[in-house]
């Protein structure tokens, strides 16, 4: 017996960033994503320390006039942008009910401030969103998933100038007039809680141009805040019906013991690494919490007149998040500290950690679950969810990823245990779904597809599809509607 409803949208997702490639094709303008800088000679130190959470003024100036695509991964990533039926007839094969991918700004607007915009760009969507319904599947689309066209960087200063909430609306409304009936479930922002974690990808920073960089991060983090209500009320207005959600990366943290400064310890990394962020997109206002938060950090937020009417009037329809990992909550300076989504974490003793470090948690998945839903009591969908590894096919092309299935298994199962719970969870659209670049380390070896993309580190290859052992699994697992996996 499945505990799964039978409308639930078993799916996929991906990033227009990491797969699409083409990254001068098509007229679509240069990115924040484009400028990351990857050497597949870089031992693993190096690899951490370039990741590019803290972008530089060298760095980025260098990356604006390289021509060098073999270092600059996002560039070239899965060539999906030419491979898109292909890919699509395998996730149809693969039984998906609903698709995830981003829209790239650059491709709609090359410089992000454009008085127009680039009608290829609108018609590639047009057509990938198109076979997506032709295939049987649902839409889901991320708005920004990272990826701002520079200009608005070089000319504007990106999310700390307030023009930008003006002109990622009218990027909106392009979207919404373009391709409204072609998207079932609207996303404005990835993970917005990123711009804490990685300012460059959340909110378009460079770090040494920053007096004060959390007053910078936080700032940008508003007009965001201010932009996904806006972006909202908009769609609701355009498109009748239509669902908008919010996202964060899910930081599940537990207290490292019953300690009481462990356990307020839990509370504040709750607070301020994942509640705030939801507490305003999902309650319509600044948690009373963030004041203090805001105190202790040196922070001053600029409000406009106006703003906390916007928040509060327009709210978002579901909740959305990334769940990776868990990790623990404590003040101890000498906990071992292992890695993670976006951030380091301390170290569970009790969990075991995939190849990357992360801390592979299941039961945390189903905590997460029920805690959010019981805090909102708004339908969740879990948007991002996978294990990266480095796959190998055998002499025969075979990928044997028995770990991914494991891992797939267990956190599919809680997600059942947490429908039983009463959470109402709308779908799972795994991370991803297809091999691609991975955000966090820039690396092509690092795997989560259930379907093997033939390149190297540094792109090199046949680019060619094989089906992973785990795509037969998750294939059976959609068929039975969970109830065989």
């Amino acid at each position: 017996m499945s505990h799964f409803p039978q409308n639930f949208l078993w799916g996929g997702a991906i990033a227009a960033s990491q797969a699409e490639g083409a990254w001068n094709e098509g007229g679509k303008g240069l990115d924040t994503q484009d400028l990351r800088v990857f050497d597949a000679d870089w031992d693993a130190a190096q690899r951490r320390k370039n990741r590019d959470i803290n972008m530089t003024t060298e760095r980025f100036e260098t990356a604006l006039t390289a021509q060098d695509i073999e270092h600059y991964p996002f560039r070239w990533g899965i060539d999906f942008y030419h491979t898109y039926k292909q890919d699509l007839a395998l996730m149809q094969e693969l039984g998906l009910k609903i698709f995830r991918t981003s829209i790239s700004w650059a491709r709609i607007y090359p410089n992000g401030d454009d008085a127009q915009p680039n009608e290829e760009g609108i018609r590639y969507y047009v057509d990938l969103f198109t076979e997506c319904h032709k295939r049987g599947m649902k839409v889901f689309a991320t708005i920004l998933h990272y990826a701002t066209p520079v200009n608005l960087i070089t000319k504007y200063g990106g999310w700390k100038n307030r023009q930008m909430i003006d002109f990622y609306l009218r990027y909106c409304k392009t979207l919404y007039e373009r391709l409204g009936s072609l998207v079932d479930y609207w996303l404005p922002f990835n993970e917005i809680n990123c711009s804490r974690f990685n300012p460059w990808n959340g909110c378009c920073l460079i770090k040494d141009q920053e007096e004060n960089y959390d007053q910078a991060i936080f700032q940008c983090t508003h007009h965001q805040l201010v932009a996904n209500a806006l972006a909202v009320k908009l769609c609701h207005e355009m498109i009748p019906g239509s669902m908008v959600g919010g996202m964060i990366a899910r930081f599940t943290s537990y207290p490292a013991t019953c300690d009481p400064d462990d356990v307020m310890s839990g509370i504040l990394d709750e607070n301020y690494k994942n509640y705030f962020y939801t507490d305003v997109m999902a309650r319509g206002y600044y948690p009373a919490y963030s004041r203090r938060m805001f105190r202790e950090l040196g922070v001053t937020v600029q409000m406009e007149p106006g703003d906390e009417e916007i928040l509060r009037e327009n709210t978002v329809d579901f909740l959305s998040f990334s769940y990776y990992m868990s990790m623990i909550s404590t003040n101890n300076k000498d906990y071992e500290v292992t890695s993670g989504n976006l951030l380091s974490g301390k170290k569970n003793p009790y969990l075991q950690t995939s190849e990357w470090g992360w801390q592979i948690d299941p039961k945390g998945l189903r905590i997460s679950l029920n805690e959010m839903y019981d805090r909102y009591q708004l339908p969740l969908f879990i948007a991002e969810n996978g294990i990266g590894a480095n796959d190998q096919p055998d002499a025969d092309g075979a990928i044997h990823d028995s770990y991914r299935i494991d891992y797939l298994r267990a956190h599919i199962e809680q997600m059942g245990e947490a429908i039983e719970d009463g959470v109402n969870l709308l779908g799972y659209t795994m991370w991803g779904i297809i091999d691609i670049i991975s955000c966090g380390t820039i690396e092509m070896n690092k795997r989560y597809g259930v379907i093997y993309v033939d390149r190297n580190e540094a792109g090199h290859g046949s680019n060619q599809r094989l089906k992973k052992d785990s795509f037969a699994w998750y294939q059976h697992c959609i068929t039975t509607n969970g109830a065989e996996i």
